[in-house]
């Protein structure tokens, strides 16, 4: 009897264990789970709300700076016309004074006998004088259009960050493994360089090869459009990122090969803390309160523009306006642990 008393109230308290537990899970699905629902509700229309009044925030900016660019140019063009217009009408009454001038000393020489002509030398050497102060046409910079009307810090940035999020990772890179240098590793899927001090049992008579700097290139050139690639760089405080023509040299330790000091290389280059440009041996100091743990490499063809760009910060590091002559590798270094191109 006592044995079964005390099972009895074992299973009683199991009861009731069973009954509060019962009760908390009806409270969850009355009261806590509906309230979570609505919560969830409330936070995905005020998410949305935001991101439509971000996107109408935004719209509004560009619409306003597109107003303001356009205007820009509209005035840039009308000033050209003018000054043009201004031009051809000097042009023409210079070109008919000279004309006229011409003339008159055609029939001068052929109708006046000797002394009538030595009469006239005062004459002549006062209508002839005009002419002295008509000067050859020169350049003037007035007469081109100034491209400068459209530089737009907000344009700019926006642009590059657009370009990035859309192109870089869906144009395919790779780094040649032909190029890289002796002092270099590739990891097997062609996207990690890593630097030794000690230069690896490599080809160094392979013509593409880099022997001496720590470089290497993509594999494919860019020759049109716009692309756009992304480099994880936060591992490494000494490095090059950037852009060459195929036609830069890889033998020997001269300039001609080290990248940003030849005419045929555009890079962004970090050693320990100080931060440049380098193109044809003339470094520009970028001035970083922190150092970019991504960088973004951005081409534009048509508008002669290479540019670099932190993703995360959203800043422009440095842009660089150039004609170029041909198509562009992606050309990296590195010469302190290593740095990859992002997925």
């Amino acid at each position: 009897a006592a044995r079964r008393s005390a099972f009895q109230n074992k299973i009683v308290d199991r009861c009731e264990r069973l009954q509060l537990q019962s009760a908390a899970i009806a409270r969850h699905l009355e009261r806590v789970l509906p309230a979570k629902d609505q919560a969830v509700l409330n936070a995905a229309n005020a998410a949305r709300e935001l991101v439509i009044q971000r996107l109408i925030f935004v719209g509004n900016a560009c619409e306003n700076e597109e107003q303001r660019l356009l205007e820009r140019v509209h005035t840039e063009e009308e000033r050209v016309h003018q000054s043009i217009l201004t031009q051809r009408v000097h042009w023409t009454e210079a070109l008919q004074k000279l004309a006229a001038l011409r003339t008159y000393l055609v029939d001068t020489i052929t109708n006046l006998d000797d002394q009538g002509l030595v009469r006239a030398e005062r004459e002549i050497f006062e209508r002839t004088e005009v002419a002295e102060g008509i000067l050859e046409p020169q350049e003037s910079l007035k007469l081109n259009f100034n491209q400068s009307c459209v530089q737009s810090p907000l344009l700019h940035r926006l642009w590059a960050s657009a370009v990035l999020c859309c192109l870089a990772g869906s144009q395919e890179i790779h780094i040649d493994e032909k190029t890289v240098s002796p002092h270099l590793s590739l990891s097997e899927d062609k996207k990690t360089l890593t630097f030794s001090p000690k230069k690896a049992k490599v080809d160094l008579d392979c013509p593409e090869r880099f022997d001496h700097w720590p470089n290497a290139l993509g594999t494919a050139a860019f020759h049109s459009g716009v692309c756009a690639w992304r480099v994880s760089v936060e591992k490494s405080c000494a490095y090059k990122l950037g852009v060459c023509y195929s036609s830069l040299p890889r033998k020997g330790p001269g300039n001609e090969a080290r990248l940003g000091f030849n005419a045929a290389s555009w890079v962004f280059s970090r050693y320990d803390k100080e931060f440049r440009f380098l193109h044809a041996g003339c470094p520009q100091v970028v001035e970083l309160i922190k150092s970019p743990a991504e960088i973004g490499v951005l081409v534009d063809f048509a508008a002669g523009e290479v540019l670099f760009y932190d993703p995360h910060s959203c800043a422009i590091l440095f842009s660089h306006r150039e004609t170029f002559a041909g198509p562009l590798y992606p050309v990296f270094a590195v010469a302190h642990q290593s740095i990859s191109l992002v997925q």
